[in-house]
């Protein structure tokens, strides 16, 4: 609907504005009879409303455009669903299965590079806190779901991070690292069908198991 003003009508656009975008068209509509003067203010009083729409959506674009963040930035992401990483060196599976029963998917691993050296130091820190599990293991009806989740979690990192590491690392250094993953990762996967049976010698002696490993871990990645 137009709204009219002495010497001026703001028509609506017959486009249909988008929910970002908005059109502002203003038309001067000066009565033939009038004075050049007022016919002049008419159209530069037309002119400044239209720049200064022009200017309000720039910035407001601007705004936009700044607060838009990239779907990954490296550290989470703002699009879903989350996407399932895949490994390059596929020795890391258990042989007999072609995969890893502990690996989880739905999870969001930070981007830290392809840098040999970081992806050590957060496979040295994850077998720390690994360590710290042992306290928690044994035959408790409300710990052992947490256990068995905490240790999916953590074993999914270190088996992400391995690949990461073995693709980074030189030819003569990947034999040992490799042999280090294997034994890692049957170890946990022992570990996994121990918890479930709630036997405590049986979990007791495959952490003791696993934890050998990551200790050797941990001196490796040093």
């Amino acid at each position: 609907m137009a709204t009219t003003y002495p010497g001026l009508t703001a028509a609506a656009s017959p486009l249909r504005p988008s929910p970002r975008r908005r059109l502002l068209l203003v038309v001067c509509q000066c009565n033939c009879n009038a004075s050049a003067g007022r016919r002049s203010a008419c159209v530069s009083l037309g002119l400044g409303l239209g720049l200064a729409a022009t200017l309000v959506q720039q910035q407001q674009n601007a705004a936009l455009a700044a607060d838009e963040e990239p779907a990954n930035n490296g550290w989470w992401l703002t699009e879903f669903p989350l996407p399932v990483k895949k490994i390059v060196n596929k020795e890391l599976n258990n042989a007999e299965t072609g995969s890893r029963t502990f690996v989880r998917n739905g999870i969001y691993i930070a981007d830290i590079g392809e840098s040999y050296a970081a992806h050590a130091y957060r496979l040295r820190s994850t077998a720390f806190d690994l360590l710290a599990l042992e306290d928690l293991l044994g035959n408790h009806a409300d710990r052992a779901n947490y256990v068995t989740k905490y240790l999916r979690l953590k074993s999914t990192f270190m088996y992400y991070d391995f690949d990461s590491l073995l693709s980074a690392a030189a030819a003569d250094l990947r034999p040992p690292l490799l042999d280090l993953a294997t034994r890692l990762f049957d170890s946990f996967e022992t570990l996994q069908r121990a918890t479930a049976t709630k036997d405590d010698a049986q979990i007791a002696a495959s952490y003791a198991h696993t934890k050998t490993i990551l200790h050797e871990v941990m001196a490796k990645m040093a």
